[in-house]
């Protein structure tokens, strides 16, 4: 009986550990955040591909914690504009950083 106990009590600590492990930190995202982050970067480029104006663009998106980073060049103003309105719109997606250039 007490090597139950024991065992209940050792099986409980390292369940806690292994839990507290995959938290995430102001500097690194945990496990579920990493998965979700890339998902919402697989959406935002393909809204990017399936914009008519967009699709020849060369634009770089990267996600951390929700925050969507775009970056490359771009032809005009109203193509940065439409990869940041475009980007804005995928769901998931808590603000975005635009840090695409001119030609």
């Amino acid at each position: 009986m007490f090597s139950a106990k024991r065992f209940f009590a050792v099986f409980i600590a390292a369940s806690v550990l292994f839990a507290a492990g995959c938290g995430s930190t102001s500097s690194q995202s945990s496990t579920g955040e990493y998965i979700d982050d890339s998902t919402i970067t697989t959406k935002v480029k393909t809204a990017i591909f399936n914009e008519a104006s967009l699709k020849v663009l060369q634009i770089n998106v990267e996600t951390y914690k929700s925050v969507v980073q775009l970056s490359g060049f771009a032809n005009s103003s109203a193509d940065i504009n439409t990869a940041s309105k475009v980007a804005q719109s995928v769901t998931g997606v808590k603000s975005v950083k635009n840090d695409m250039r001119l030609k």
